[in-house]
């Protein structure tokens, strides 16, 4: 059982603010910075970048204070007896950055929602939000040093598997995180083990075989739909990752979905 106490995301404070509290809470505390902020860590105050998390149990000494002229975060006071919380492989009190911080702050808009009103599966849906929480950062906290482009080429990747049909160039890529083409090319197969274009393509022929699963648009509307002005090398490339050729994967699709009971 899982019982928030309270939730809050986009918290703001000024340059002065300070959260010190000695013997800690008698319940857990997450914080996830959005700035960066100085945290008690080991006996001393230490400086960390934005975009981490940090989970203190309790009882757990809490010290920390803003570094900038604000300070911003999301933050949630709980008690849970779930294995996922009290086993958790986490570190407590010590900071570590996220792989994914604007998906965590989706979660943390979504948790004020749902304990903000009293609904027929309340209990169930926070639960179930606050284990995707806890994966999110044991993946962010498992994961390998984050560079400092990192979410910027996240935001990249974002952008294209969410509008896979625009003019997605390596050099207008590269212009939209400001580093040059060569340098996106490397970082990015090294950041997401896929090349750039390899990726763009990857996120087109998906979209690609959704339309064909679900709709009844032709061949050449599926084409410029997923940004290829050339049916042919659409087919092409479709088929060179499917195996199929739009026309045959469409026939295929549809004939499993006739034998389902």
């Amino acid at each position: 059982m899982t019982n928030i106490f309270y939730v809050e995301y986009d918290a703001a404070h000024a340059s002065n603010f300070v959260f010190d509290i000695p013997e800690g809470h008698n319940c857990w505390l997450l914080v996830v910075t959005h700035t960066p902020a100085l945290f008690w860590v080991n006996g001393e105050l230490k400086e960390y970048p934005a975009h981490n998390g940090v989970i203190y149990h309790p009882h757990q000494k809490i010290y920390y204070r803003a570094c900038a002229e604000q300070y911003k975060n999301d933050w949630i006071r709980f008690e849970s007896n779930e294995s996922y919380v009290m086993e958790t492989s986490l570190p407590f009190g010590v900071p570590f950055s996220l792989n994914d911080p604007e998906y965590c702050h989706k979660i943390f808009q979504l948790l004020v929602s749902e304990h903000s009103f009293q609904k027929d599966y309340k209990e169930s849906s926070i639960d179930c939000l606050l284990r995707t929480l806890f994966n999110k950062l044991l993946e962010s906290y498992f994961q390998e040093v984050i560079t400092p482009q990192y979410y910027n080429l996240l935001t990249l990747r974002t952008a294209i598997y969410s509008n896979p049909s625009q003019d997605w160039a390596v050099p207008r890529m590269a212009d939209s995180i400001r580093i040059s083409p060569g340098y996106l090319q490397s970082i990015y197969k090294k950041t997401f083990g896929i090349s750039c274009m390899d990726d763009v393509i990857t996120s087109r022929i998906r979209q690609a075989k959704e339309y064909l699963l679900h709709g009844s648009l032709s061949i050449a509307e599926v084409s410029l739909r997923c940004g290829y002005n050339n049916v042919e090398h659409f087919c092409r490339q479709f088929k060179q990752i499917t195996g199929f050729t739009p026309r045959k994967f469409h026939k295929q699709m549809e004939g499993r979905h006739q034998q389902l009971p």
